[in-house]
């Protein structure tokens, strides 16, 4: 099992949990987070007793972003990893989930500040728990910067345009409840709360078919910006094989047979 000194992995059954843990710096992003957070998503997608993903920060905070006093002076720490840049330049981005897309659903699990990088890589997340006293928003331009995580294109995608703007332009904090009435993230839980509740949502994921599952996530994405005559092609390309699968059977014996169904991944 993989890790950093800022990114921390463990099991919770059929669940990967990834820990950003640098919470002196409200868990601002550093290369050795992002080289974890990458090598997090490929253990995951490489491990078929992975059935989910819960993201979360260590310290009572999800993610404060770009590192600004890093940048400011001699850049962010973690020379032993820069061979892994130099090798995948394209590394911090498929680690902030901006150009990778895990094969497994991703629940993010979210206290304290969510906000600038924080909030963009909160938009490569699947399903979205956060505690009431969370806060979100893209602050980039109140520092003359751009969030080139991805926002200015998932952001409107994903929650009314005019709200994606406001949030865009304004850089200005949102709350919990402000983020859930807008559709940013999806469930508001009590302040401590929000890794349980996501660790609750995972198991519900994990009892389902893995092959439906992931099949399922992928044709909503792929599906995205079809047509709805191509969409509907696409998803029955995706979706058939699935109802030949050992799984699709065992489902449906387990249901004649009152009981829960025992998925082998086949």
């Amino acid at each position: 099992m993989g890790g950093t000194e800022h990114l921390t992995v463990q099991r919770e059954g059929a669940t990967l949990v990834l820990t950003l843990n640098r919470p002196e710096a409200r868990n601002a992003l550093s290369l050795p987070m992002l080289v974890g957070l990458y090598d997090g998503w490929v253990e995951a997608d490489e491990d078929d007793t992975v059935r989910s993903i819960v993201l979360t920060g260590a310290g009572g905070a999800f993610c404060a972003g770009m590192d600004l006093k890093a940048l400011a002076g001699d850049g962010m720490a973690g020379d032993q990893y820069r061979d892994r840049l130099r090798d995948d330049p394209d590394l911090h981005w498929k680690a902030m989930l901006r150009h990778h897309r895990p094969r497994k659903p991703v629940i993010a699990a979210v206290e304290g500040p969510c906000v600038a990088g924080g909030t963009e890589i909160l938009q490569g997340t699947d399903i979205r728990v956060a505690a009431e006293s969370a806060t979100f928003g893209l602050f980039e331009v109140r520092r003359g910067l751009f969030p080139v995580g991805g926002s200015t294109v998932r952001l409107p995608r994903q929650i009314p345009r005019t709200h994606a703007l406001e949030m865009l332009l304004t850089g200005r904090p949102y709350s919990a409840a402000e983020a859930a009435a807008i559709g940013l993230i999806g469930h508001v839980v009590p302040d401590g709360t929000a890794l349980d509740a996501a660790l609750e949502i995972a198991e519900r994921v994990n009892a389902c078919g893995p092959l439906a599952v992931e099949a399922v996530k992928a044709s909503v994405y792929e599906t995205a910006e079809m047509t709805e005559t191509g969409g509907l092609a696409a998803e029955l390309a995706r979706g058939m094989p699935v109802f030949d699968t050992a799984d699709a059977q065992e489902g449906a014996r387990a249901f004649a047979e009152k009981r829960p169904p025992v998925f082998k991944r086949a």
